[in-house]
């Protein structure tokens, strides 16, 4: 293939539909919205989920639960993750910004138990799982909550 036969694929572009351009055109007159009605009005049509005066389906429904509004959540980081810092390093909230091992904080950094840790840190963060803060200290490093 040459630069020169380099064409689109069919279908890949398409001319965009001009409406109200005469009646040889397909969609002259009314432009496709066929004869009055809501739906033909400029502005016209129904909001989503409306089902022309009968109770919609997602009030028909029953509702359970709660949510709780003032929910925190945390910016989860496994061990296996702490594997990459060198022996001895500080790891801080800022520092796993920065690494990119969290992209953004959140409400705060919980520490989880998955995977091993090898190296022996000092980890400064919001929360730590029991596994996590026994696994960090049995690698002989230690663990600090912010």
């Amino acid at each position: 293939m040459k630069l020169h036969e380099l064409k689109p694929s069919k279908g890949a572009r398409k001319e965009r539909n001009r409406v109200g351009r005469g009646m040889a055109t397909g969609n002259g007159k009314t432009s496709g919205r066929g004869h009055k009605g809501q739906k033909a009005r400029s502005g016209g049509g129904t909001r989503p989920g409306f089902e022309g005066g009968q109770m919609p389906l997602f009030q028909r429904l029953p509702k359970r639960g709660f949510t709780n509004i003032h929910r925190k959540e945390f910016a989860i980081v496994n061990l296996d993750a702490l594997n990459r810092f060198d022996e001895g390093t500080e790891v801080t909230p800022e520092l796993l910004l920065e690494t990119g091992v969290v992209s953004k904080e959140k409400a705060g950094i919980k520490v989880l138990g998955n995977g091993s840790i090898e190296k022996k840190l000092t980890v400064k963060a919001h929360k730590f799982s029991a596994s996590a803060k026994e696994a960090i200290e049995a690698a002989g490093g230690q663990t600090e909550v912010i």
